[in-house]
C-alpha cells in the first residue's frame, strides 16, 4: 500500500474529490510471500469490495484497481463486484523471461474503461496496445515495474482517465 504509484493514484483520485480506500492483499498480511490461488484471493476481494461499497457509498461508481498484482484480482473481479472502471498499475503480462506464460487474456477480459500504466522496461512485460479491446487505455511511461521514475506522466494519465471514467457520456443520466 505504500508502492509510490499507489500513493500517487490515491493523491489524485483524493485531488478529484473521491473516496479512496486501500487494502492490503491477504498473503501479505500474513506474512506469506506468494498469494493464495485466484480464487481464494478473488473472494477475498469481492468480500473487501462489498463491504466497501455498501453503506453511504452504496450509490457511488465503485473503480477498482491495483499495483501488480493487485490490478490481476481488480481484473478478474470487476464484472462481479460492479466496478464501472479498473485501474492496473505495472500489471504483470507475464512472469519475468517467460512470455509464453502470457496473463493478457485477465485484462482483455474486462469490459469497463480498463487504464493500465506499464514501466517501458518492465520485465514482467508491456502489453501491445494492438492487443487491447476498445475501452483500454494503455500508458507506458518511463522506468520499470516499480513505476517510481515518471510521476508526472503517471499522475496526469490517472487523472484524465478519471476524469473520463467519472463524466456521463451525452444521453446518459448521473
Amino acid at each position: 500500500m505504500t508502492a509510490h504509484d499507489l500513493q500517487l493514484a490515491t493523491a489524485v483520485a483524493l485531488g478529484a474529490g473521491l473516496v479512496v480506500a486501500l487494502v492490503e492483499q491477504p498473503y501479505r498480511v500474513a506474512g506469506r510471500r506468494a498469494p493464495a490461488p485466484p480464487a481464494q484471493v478473488d473472494a477475498a476481494w469481492r468480500t473487501v469490495a462489498e463491504h466497501v461499497h455498501s453503506g453511504e457509498l452504496a450509490d457511488l461508481p465503485l473503480i477498482t484497481g491495483g499495483r501488480s498484482f493487485g490490478g490481476r484480482v481488480a481484473c478478474r473481479t470487476s464484472a462481479d463486484v460492479g466496478a464501472v472502471g479498473v485501474l492496473c498499475l505495472a500489471f504483470p503480462l507475464h512472469p519475468p523471461g517467460r512470455p509464453e506464460k502470457t496473463r493478457l487474456p485477465e485484462l482483455t477480459a474486462v469490459t469497463v474503461p480498463t487504464l493500465v500504466i506499464q514501466g517501458e522496461r518492465d520485465p514482467f512485460g508491456v502489453p501491445d496496445s494492438a492487443t487491447l479491446p476498445d475501452g483500454h487505455t494503455l500508458v507506458v511511461v518511463s522506468g520499470d515495474h516499480s513505476l517510481k521514475k515518471d510521476a508526472p506522466a503517471i499522475r496526469a494519465a490517472i487523472a484524465s482517465w478519471l476524469g473520463m471514467v467519472l463524466t456521463p457520456s451525452p444521453g446518459t443520466s448521473s
